[in-house]
C-alpha cells in the first residue's frame, strides 16, 4: 500500500472517529451541521430514525439512551432471522442498539459481540448494558478491517450502515469470512450508490464521516462481498436514502441497502447452516 493511501485511510478512520466520538459524549448532533444537514428532513431528532427502521415492538423496553444513538439506515437484526443460541457479531456497534435487539432474538444460550473503534461509543454501549442488566452481549474496541474476532466462531454477522464508513472495504468483507463458521451468513444494512461520486466529493472526508461519500456503487459493493468468497448474495431490499441522506449538486443516487450473503459450508454442501 502506497504511502499516501495509508495517510488516506488514517485521516478517514480519525475523523469518522472524531465524529461518533462527539455524538457520543453530546456535543454533537447525530445530523450534520452542515447547512442542508446530511439527514433528511424525517430522518433525525426526538428519536425518529430508530421509530423508522424499527418495528415498535422491537424497539419496546429499551431505554431512550439506546434507541437515541441508533444512527443506522435500516433494521439489519429482523434481516438476519436470527435464531435461539446463535452467536452474532455487530460490526460498528455503537451505542449497542442492534446488539441488545439481538440479544433479545438469540436469548440466555446465545452471545453477541459487537465492534467498534470508538472509545466514547464503547462507554456508552457498555453504559447501557449495565443499566439494562444485559448478561450475553460484550463489546470490543477494534477496527472492522482487522476483528478482534477468533476464526470460524460467529453464526451471524450484522452491520447497520459502518461498511460505508471503511476507506477500504475489501478487508471488511475478508474479515467477515474469516471469522464466520461455515454457513454462517451476514446481514448488513447500508448506503450505497448508483453509479460514483466525483473525485472531489470522495475527498471530502467530513461528508464520508457522515455516511455519504464513502458509499460506493451497489455493483461493486457486491463485488467485493462476492470476491471475499461469499454465496448466495442477496440484495433483500433498497430504499432511496434520501430521508436519511440530503443529496446535493453532483452527487449519484443513494439508497439504503439490506444485502444478506453466506459463507459456503463444504460439509454440509449448502450455503446454509
Amino acid at each position: 500500500m502506497s504511502e499516501s493511501l495509508q495517510l488516506h485511510e488514517q485521516h478517514v478512520h480519525e475523523v469518522v472517529q472524531e465524529r461518533y466520538g462527539a455524538i457520543a459524549l453530546g456535543t454533537q448532533s447525530s445530523c450534520c451541521d452542515t447547512d442542508g444537514g446530511c439527514c433528511g428532513s424525517d430522518g433525525c431528532g426526538d428519536n425518529a430514525s430508530s421509530s423508522q427502521l424499527y418495528n415498535a415492538e422491537l424497539l419496546e423496553g429499551l431505554p431512550v439512551d439506546v434507541t437515541s444513538l441508533s444512527l443506522g439506515c435500516g433494521d439489519p437484526v429482523t434481516v438476519a432471522g436470527l435464531r435461539s443460541g446463535e452467536k452474532v457479531l455487530d460490526l460498528g456497534s455503537g451505542g449497542g442498539i442492534d446488539c441488545f435487539l439481538a440479544a433479545r432474538q438469540v436469548g440466555p444460550d446465545g452471545y453477541v459481540i459487537g465492534v467498534d473503534m470508538t472509545p466514547a461509543m464503547l462507554d456508552k454501549a457498555n453504559a447501557n448494558k449495565a443499566k439494562m442488566a444485559v448478561t450475553n452481549v460484550e463489546f470490543r474496541q477494534g477496527q472492522i478491517e482487522a476483528l478482534p474476532v477468533a476464526d470460524n466462531s460467529i453464526d451471524v454477522i450484522m452491520s447497520n450502515c459502518v461498511i460505508n464508513l471503511a476507506p477500504d472495504k475489501a478487508p471488511v468483507f475478508r474479515e467477515a469470512f474469516r471469522v464466520l463458521k461455515p454457513g454462517g451468513r451476514l446481514s448488513v444494512s447500508d448506503i450505497v450508490t448508483e453509479r460514483d461520486f466525483s473525485p472531489e466529493l470522495r475527498a471530502d472526508t467530513t461528508r464520508w464521516a457522515e455516511c455519504v461519500t464513502g458509499a460506493i456503487d451497489s455493483n461493486e459493493y457486491l463485488a467485493l462481498i462476492r470476491a471475499a468468497g461469499f454465496v448466495e448474495i442477496e440484495v433483500a431490499g433498497k430504499s432511496d436514502a434520501e430521508t436519511i441522506v440530503t443529496r446535493q449538486a453532483g452527487m449519484p443516487r443513494l439508497f439504503s441497502a439490506r444485502i444478506t450473503a453466506y459463507k459456503p459450508n463444504p460439509v454440509a454442501g449448502t450455503p446454509s447452516s
